[in-house]
């Protein structure tokens, strides 16, 4: 357990799910609370999900609770409507509004003054699976750091004091003090990401390198220190490189939602602080960039020529001129007349529109029902469940993946079924069962998914 992290006299709640990291946490701090001079508090949040079964989780860490005698705080949400109304932003995974959740609780704890920090149970082999789950959807340096020890928030510090102890670890502990814990099912489920990757591709790569996990976390405290002095070294670089606003004749800049990079300056770095720049500009406009999209805006600045355009995820919009290369966020506008804002389509049926030819069959019998699907452009909070893939995926992520950008991504098509994308442009998607779907761009030949 890693102490210097603990501070005497600190009033620290200790995040308690019932499983064996977390309740192995709480009883090494109660066994060392007076050594270390901690003030221990318990708290439970109670996702709504798994019914009877996380109702006995709240139960045992309660009953936990008292046996120490320490403070238990609980809170009951439902996580799975929350991951789908969360107001004004796309539709989060359910594991996403867990977490958005259990964190904003923290948060709320430690400003109600009621206690300084919080503890979670983060262990060794979490942070393998986090770094190989970064490395797999091809993760920047900050990335890969996984999770970091500390997190400041302006309420408090959230800590992981077990982040260099192994899993096999904290469950000898247990055994050893005959203490129990609660399993929960859904970590057995193949469904979610990481539980592939804990049950499937760690012990597969750990038969190629045993010590594997330990490589994993010693890369993630690497990538953590070195992304901390690049943090201050682009402090540091980016003010001589970039400039805000538009250029205006006689001299000053006009204010405007632009950053210029001065691209013979650019010229003069490193390679890797080049890119560190190119990201650092964008974010500053608000927008994020991939590796594809920052090389695409590196090329452009260093060999481009004035009066050169080019779009990028997320509306970014960059323009060579003679000296600079302008960043801008610009909200793509489709051309109404060419491309209506959806078509509905009968099932079975078919129908012309975003110039291509869409048929819908359904052999045998036919049903009694009317249905109707919509082709439509994509939009925020899409998922689209690929072949051979375990689960639904963004479709931001997907067009991510399929390098499509700019003005081409804001009107990307799918087909919607019952609230299901059946069909999308370009990749093969799961398709609802005895649905056979056509589709023909306009004086071209069939595509049948």
């Amino acid at each position: 357990m890693d102490t210097p992290l603990l501070r005497p006299g600190m009033r620290l709640v200790v995040g308690v799910s019932g499983g064996a990291d977390s309740v192995a946490l709480l009883t090494a701090l109660h066994s060392r609370a007076a050594e270390l001079g901690l003030i221990l508090h318990v708290a439970h949040l109670h996702h709504g999900l798994r019914g009877a079964e996380a109702d006995a989780d709240l139960e045992f860490v309660r009953e936990l609770a008292e046996r120490l005698g320490l403070p238990f705080h609980c809170k009951r949400v439902d996580i799975a409507a929350e991951a789908a109304r969360l107001p004004g932003k796309p539709a989060e995974t359910i594991e996403e509004a867990a977490r958005r959740l259990r964190y904003q609780w923290f948060r709320d704890l430690m400003a109600s003054g009621a206690i300084d920090a919080v503890a979670t149970a983060h262990t060794l082999d979490d942070q393998a699976e986090t770094v190989i789950a970064k490395v797999l959807r091809g993760a920047w340096t900050e990335g890969i750091a996984g999770i970091h020890p500390v997190v400041e928030f302006g309420e408090g510090p959230v800590i992981r004091p077990l982040l260099r102890t192994r899993r096999a670890e904290v469950e000898a502990y247990l055994e050893a003090l005959g203490q129990e814990w609660r399993e929960d099912s859904s970590n057995r489920q193949l469904t979610f990401t990481r539980n592939r990757i804990r049950h499937e591709l760690l012990p597969l790569l750990e038969g190629w390198n045993p010590k594997l996990k330990e490589h994993l976390s010693q890369m993630a405290e690497l990538a953590r220190d070195e992304e901390t002095w690049w943090q201050a070294e682009v402090a540091r670089a980016a003010p001589e490189v970039m400039l805000t606003g538009r250029p205006v004749r006689g001299g000053g800049r006009a204010a405007a939602e632009v950053v210029a990079l001065d691209v013979s300056k650019l010229a003069g770095l490193a390679v890797s602080l080049q890119r560190r720049i190119v990201r650092h500009a964008i974010e500053t406009l608000g927008a994020g960039s991939d590796f594809a999209g920052t090389e695409k805006l590196r090329e452009l600045a260093l060999t481009g020529r004035a009066g050169q355009r080019c779009e990028l995820a997320g509306g970014v919009r960059a323009e060579r001129s003679h000296r600079e290369l302008r960043l801008s966020i610009q909200p793509v506008a489709a051309d109404d007349d060419a491309v209506p804002e959806a078509l509905e389509i009968p099932v079975p049926g078919e129908a012309k529109g975003f110039g291509m030819r869409v048929k819908i069959e359904i052999p045998g019998p036919q049903p009694s029902a009317a249905r109707l699907a919509v082709l439509r452009n994509w939009k925020a909070g899409d998922r689209v469940h690929l072949r051979h893939s375990s689960g639904p995926r963004k479709m931001k992520e997907v067009l991510e993946r399929m390098k499509v950008s700019g003005s081409e991504r804001a009107q990307w098509p799918v087909l919607e079924l019952d609230g299901r994308i059946v069909w999308m442009q370009g990749a093969a998607v799961e398709t609802e069962p005895g649905i056979r779907i056509t589709v023909t761009p306009l004086d071209a030949a069939p595509n049948r998914d």
